[in-house]
């Protein structure tokens, strides 16, 4: 009787053969939201001045109610905004935010930015990668909800408030904060971008559909420097971005680029041919040359266990 030829070994040199097919040809730009995107906190835009509210008195308040309290400056902020509310007597519920968040204005060029992006990496790379845009923001995700700019973002994490039957925003059920942000940079690593979806579980770095190393964070200050921190300590970019009509924002940046929590900074002027563009550019341009080398060599293993 004939025998059949042995089959070939699954693995090779004691390693699993690679998958069929490259997917991890996915990069992410991450970005702040207030003073990233915004010269002003979104909250400035919207429900403050539905309230009748100065923004300076409000902020004050919340910054000596943390002081007084030790509490969490978001959380505080969420509070004494729904007591704002109940005490103007207002209806404020989430459709409203979402109406009220046309009055926000962008940086220069922030508007016609993604779609550019988008082209750029298409171009640069021949199509073989793929671009997703995030928001990660302590703001309100009710107000993020109505951003004439929503349609560019794979996701947008923010801090949420729980409306009663009534449609009265009654206590926080997320806050975000400049720490907490950290977990959903794993999220997107992970690719597990539900908030139900626990990120807990021991993922092989090989599993992860957009490592580190195709991320990179946009952010303007200090509330910022956990997620740049663990976005460059795991291989990725960070960028800042500064107001170049706030001296103090000026600092902020020079200040994080010196201890190196960054690696470049530039005016939030997002503009064809800006510095900021042509900073981000080189990024990019390292993020495609690692996918397509990874691409490359993905190919190669699987000749290799052809063999």
């Amino acid at each position: 009787m004939t025998k059949a030829p042995p089959r070939k070994a699954a693995t090779r040199a004691g390693r699993p053969a690679p998958a069929d097919t490259f997917s991890r040809n996915t990069l992410a730009l991450i970005y702040d939201f207030d003073g990233t995107l915004t010269p002003q906190p979104m909250q400035e835009y919207t429900v403050l001045p539905q309230l009748g509210i100065a923004a300076n008195d409000f902020w004050n308040e919340v910054n000596a109610e943390v002081r007084r309290t030790g509490g969490d400056s978001i959380l505080t902020y969420m509070r004494l905004l729904v007591e704002k509310i109940e005490a103007n007597k207002a209806h404020v519920s989430r459709a409203s935010l979402r109406q009220l968040a046309r009055g926000i204005r962008y940086f220069p060029g922030v508007e016609s930015w993604f779609e550019r992006i988008n082209r750029y990496v298409g171009a640069a790379s021949g199509g073989a990668v793929n671009v997703r845009h995030y928001i990660i923001s302590a703001g309100l995700g009710e107000i993020l909800e109505g951003i004439s700019i929503k349609q560019h973002f794979e996701r947008i994490y923010a801090s949420q408030y729980y409306f009663n039957h009534h449609e009265v925003a009654c206590f926080p059920t997320v806050v975000i904060n400049d720490t907490s942000k950290t977990q959903y940079l794993f999220r997107i690593n992970k690719g597990r971008e539900e908030a139900q979806e626990s990120i807990n579980e021991y993922m092989p770095e090989a599993a992860r559909p957009i490592p580190f190393g195709h991320m990179l964070y946009i952010g303007d200050g200090l509330t910022d420097v956990p997620c740049m921190t663990v976005t460059k300590n795991n291989g990725g970019f960070a960028v800042a971005v500064h107001n170049p009509r706030v001296a103090r924002s000026i600092e902020t940046c020079r200040s994080l680029a010196l201890a190196n929590r960054i690696d470049y900074f530039a005016a939030a002027d997002y503009r064809a041919g800006k510095p900021l563009e042509k900073r981000v550019r080189t990024i990019l341009d390292i993020i495609i040359a690692r996918i397509l080398f990874e691409r490359e060599k993905h190919a190669f293993q699987r000749e290799l266990s052809d063999d």
